[in-house]
């Protein structure tokens, strides 16, 4: 049975990257076009004015943000654009009639995901280098940190593919939600540089919390604590994949 269900697994991973790596060049690329604009814009015109963030360069700081951001938007994307196209082409049918658990297709989905994502965020990384030189405090809270982020989002992105309905409701979430979250969420500069009444309410953005733990495993300093951003992200975690079982499990917009 084991063999059975880690066939079916390796079937949906493989059918997942391939989805994205035929199109390599609409997926993966402009990640990097964007993020060399953002450190030719922000880290060499505007950084230099800037100085430094929290005892860092801008350039520095900035960093874990956007390879952060990267992750976020294509692990996001890649499984609520996939899986609602399984939807609305009826191939989930197939899926939902095989003898395979529930919990063998979420993995193959967000599993997919968050290929996609770490590639993105991998390039991005190799990106970066050509600006500011690589500095790692704990390559163990960095590889952490954006599994989990990276899962958190995919999670995210079944939970769209399953509510939406047409095309558009794939890409209202990430254009009106995730991306000003995101934007908000400390990619360009310190929460402790807001305001107090503004400190407060950016305590209620996740990203926030996702993205200092990252930094804090680049820099070694964040702006929120290590252990308060790890037990957000397993928080979100436990809460998404549980939903999302749930309403696969009732076939919630999935079965006519």
């Amino acid at each position: 049975m084991f063999s059975l269900y880690w066939i079916s697994f390796k079937s949906l991973v493989r059918k997942e990257i391939n989805r994205f790596m035929r199109i390599w060049v609409q997926t993966l690329v402009p990640p990097v076009i964007t993020t060399s604009l953002y450190f030719i814009i922000f880290g060499n015109f505007i950084g230099a004015r800037v100085g430094e963030m929290n005892g860092f360069s801008f350039m520095q700081f900035m960093v874990p943000g956007l390879i952060m951001q990267s992750v976020i938007a294509n692990s996001y994307s890649n499984v609520s654009s996939s899986f609602f196209s399984q939807k609305f082409q009826k191939n989930i049918e197939e899926l939902l009639v095989a003898p395979v658990p529930t919990f063998i297709i979420m993995s193959g989905f967000l599993v997919g995901g968050m290929a996609r994502g770490l590639l993105a965020g991998l390039f991005v990384t190799g990106v970066s280098l050509f600006f500011v030189p690589l500095a790692v405090s704990s390559w163990l809270v960095v590889f952490v940190t954006v599994l989990m982020t990276s899962l958190v989002f995919s999670l995210a992105g079944l939970l769209n593919g399953l509510f939406a309905k047409s095309f558009d409701d794939v890409s209202i979430v990430p254009t009106f939600i995730l991306t000003p979250l995101t934007y908000l969420g400390g990619v360009f500069y310190s929460i402790t540089l807001l305001p107090p009444v503004w400190q407060f309410i950016s305590r209620f953005n996740p990203i926030v919390y996702m993205i200092s733990g990252f930094r804090y495993g680049f820099l070694g300093a964040g702006d929120m604590a290590l252990w308060t951003s790890m037990a957000v992200l397993a928080l979100f975690i436990v809460v998404l994949f549980a939903i999302c079982y749930r309403l696969i499990e009732k076939g919630r917009g999935l079965r006519s």
